[in-house]
């Protein structure tokens, strides 16, 4: 019956009231110790900081860039092109109806796997050896 459902026993604790008094076990100083920064309200230790000593962060060297005009490319592989049935023109609108390619991304197909039926793939970029299985199979390869 859903009116008697209930939480497995010992899953649901009551929450912990702290700074209630000496008889609730967490009365006068609240689990926070005695003294100190953290036992303060309010206080923290930012992330990172490890009381002036140089943070670690800091120690380390500097390494490697952002390349800004790098571009990424959706990959689709000639395996997923090949599960593509009752098509034989494939293109990346294709790609993302059938969620092989991300929406507004370029596509590059790789060689991963095979495909045995000639398609003509449109593509951004093609790799040569996907270029190659899909050519030996009676297939073609556009780009766009």
């Amino acid at each position: 019956m859903l009116s008697n459902l209930k939480p497995a026993r010992g899953s649901v604790r009551r929450r912990k009231r702290v700074g209630r008094g000496p008889g609730s076990t967490h009365g006068k100083t609240s689990g926070r110790g005695t003294k100190g920064q953290l036992a303060r309200s309010g206080g923290k230790v930012k992330a990172g900081f490890e009381g002036g000593q140089m943070p670690l962060q800091r120690r380390l060297p500097k390494r490697g860039f952002t390349n800004v005009f790098r571009k990424e490319f959706t990959v689709v592989n000639v395996r997923d092109l090949a599960r593509v049935q009752d098509v034989d023109v494939i293109d990346p609108d294709l790609m993302v109806k059938l969620r092989l390619a991300r929406k507004g991304m370029p596509v590059k197909v790789l060689a991963e796997g095979d495909i045995q039926r000639p398609v003509t793939v449109r593509a951004h970029k093609v790799s040569a050896a996907a270029a190659a299985k899909i050519e030996k199979a009676g297939g073609k390869v556009e780009l766009v």
